[in-house]
């Protein structure tokens, strides 16, 4: 199992935060910019022919003279796109520090809160192993289907590479209803990932991106005359390794991240960097609420 009955509690606290709500399709727990015939007062409107008389206020009208009809809030559901790289290096790391069981208890915690609060998730599997498997992508609405997402998530697992633009494309060959686009992604990609992010946006999305790394990949404990290889291309590449290079590497992976976050701040996309020791669940009830995507 994923996670436990305590971290399930936890998650059913939070709500997915989004800055302009989508027009759902069904009525959920999530207050809408729309007004509507939903059971909350919020505001008022001259009355124009042709309204339902039924929705007029009769005791402002007795005190004004005038008719006016009662606006209400609505509640929708908010179309939530999981999106998770599921590509060969995601496959690092030991124990609780893995990549991509990081990367699924995140995609379940994010899942869980969704599910929690009426939302409809779409959980998606980023690989050029996956891309042409049903089993690759599930959709669900209602707490009554968190166990049916757990065992999805169980079942997979990182293989192949991924061209992350190229994947997040595919996914949107098919009609998708505009939402929330969440991407779990270590966004080692050669090909990058910046021009799908732009079309996301581009079809009414609303972006946010957790950049997962292991803490050996940050800080590597290497030294020598190494071969390194690629996981999923198997290209190899020799190195010598003293601690100027260590040094010119470190500097290098946070100015990458530096730039990731330049980027997507320009954009308007929330962005969290997180690695892998640090607990699943800190990252979802903290980093996330701080970085603004749970509240």
């Amino acid at each position: 199992m994923l996670f436990d009955e305590s971290s399930l509690h936890k998650l059913q606290q939070l709500t997915l935060v989004t800055t302009r709500v989508r027009a759902g399709a069904l009525r959920g727990e999530r207050r809408s910019l729309k007004r509507g015939a939903g059971l909350e007062f919020a505001d008022f409107r001259d009355y124009v022919p042709g309204d339902d008389l039924r929705r007029v206020d009769w005791n402002v009208y007795a005190r004004l003279d005038r008719p006016y009809i009662k606006l209400r809030e609505e509640e929708e559901d908010l179309a939530v796109h999981i999106l998770v790289d599921a590509s060969k290096s995601m496959d690092w790391g030991e124990g609780p520090q893995h990549k991509f069981a990081f990367a699924l208890h995140l995609a379940a915690g994010l899942g869980s809160i969704a599910l929690g609060t009426g939302d409809r998730i779409s959980v998606v599997m980023l690989s050029e192993a996956k891309h042409l498997s049903a089993s690759s992508e599930v959709s669900l609405r209602g707490q009554q289907y968190l166990l049916h997402l757990l065992k999805f998530l169980e079942a997979q697992q990182a293989a192949g590479a991924t061209n992350l633009d190229a994947a997040m494309h595919r996914y949107l060959i098919k009609p998708r209803r505009p939402g929330l686009v969440i991407v779990i992604s270590d966004l080692l990609s050669p090909h990058g990932y910046q021009s799908t992010l732009k079309m996301l946006q581009q079809r009414g999305h609303e972006v946010a991106i957790v950049h997962v790394m292991s803490p050996d990949e940050v800080d590597p404990p290497l030294a020598g005359d190494l071969k390194l290889i690629d996981v999923e291309t198997g290209t190899a590449q020799e190195v010598s390794l003293d601690s100027g290079l260590r040094t010119a590497y470190r500097e290098r992976v946070q100015a990458w991240r530096t730039e990731a976050q330049v980027f997507c701040r320009a954009r308007g996309v929330r962005y969290l960097a997180v690695e892998t020791d640090r607990a699943w669940d800190e990252v979802v009830l903290y980093d996330m609420r701080k970085a603004g995507m749970v509240k």
